[in-house]
């Protein structure tokens, strides 16, 4: 309604970050080769296990891999479990109930378990520079706590499962070993994304390497989730834009509230 200018001014003044490196970070953490890689992992410890495979890979899917975005970050920690429990969880014929418990499991999860860490969880990051908290604190503060109840909740969802998860048929899992350099490279991109998440002109360059060498390499990689990523960062683009347009009453609002009232406030927006 102010004009052009106003509106591409408004737009260009927010901070595209964060959606930027999600859309990013899942595609990374979606190919083929760093996919095989933690599951490889998942397997190997699940084959140490005192439970029968599924339960232990599914275990190991909502407690591990959601720890490790503590390291990866969380946007790529869900895409890598969300994947992984796809075939011994998300069938048609698991009841609708069971599959919500391991979802809202997982989301729970993945959100906690980047506590260890000072870098991998976007609240922690809003505050952890202004407070000085260090991976340390984080993980001597609030990491350990995280990772009670990630077990605990990671135990429950499986006990539920426990009478509906299935391997998945040896042709699922029927894909050409990755080799080792193509992995390494895959997973040296991973890094690089996660160290350099502040930094989008330097992410993204990393990113426009990574897809020449997909191409390049095609032979050893499985359709990337370009689609799927970019829904999710759109979506988190469209909260930046809009968001800032509801400052003008939010800010007065949560500024007036005690601490008391404004927990209880973030806990109910949170649900």
């Amino acid at each position: 309604m102010q004009g052009g200018a106003q509106a591409i001014a408004y737009a260009e003044s927010r901070q595209y970050t964060e959606p930027l490196f999600v859309f990013v970070v899942m595609v990374v953490s979606a190919s083929r080769p760093v996919l095989q890689a933690v599951r490889r992992l998942v397997d190997a410890t699940a084959a140490r296990l005192p439970l029968p495979a599924a339960l232990a890979r599914t275990w190991l899917c909502l407690a591990l891999v959601p720890l490790l975005g503590s390291l990866v970050t969380e946007p790529a920690a869900m895409t890598l479990a969300a994947l992984m429990l796809g075939p011994l969880v998300f069938r048609p014929e698991v009841p609708e109930r069971m599959k919500y418990a391991a979802l809202g499991t997982l989301f729970v999860n993945v959100s906690i378990g980047g506590l260890l860490t000072s870098f991998a969880a976007p609240p922690v990051l809003m505050v952890a520079a202004t407070w000085q908290w260090d991976s340390w604190h984080m993980a001597s503060q609030f990491g350990w706590k995280a990772v009670l109840a990630v077990l605990v909740n990671a135990t429950g969802a499986t006990w539920l499962l426990r009478r509906h998860l299935r391997l998945p048929p040896p042709a699922a899992d029927d894909v050409p070993a990755v080799p080792a350099g193509v992995a390494a490279l895959h997973l040296a991109v991973l890094a690089a994304v996660v160290a350099l998440a502040h930094h989008p002109v330097m992410f993204l360059g990393v990113f426009l390497f990574f897809l020449g060498y997909v191409q390049a390499y095609a032979r050893h990689q499985s359709p990337l989730i370009l689609k799927e990523a970019l829904l999710v960062g759109f979506f988190l683009a469209g909260l930046v834009i809009h968001g800032g347009l509801q400052q003008w009453w939010i800010a007065p609002v949560l500024g007036s509230l005690g601490e008391t009232p404004l927990f209880f406030g973030a806990l109910g927006l949170e649900r």
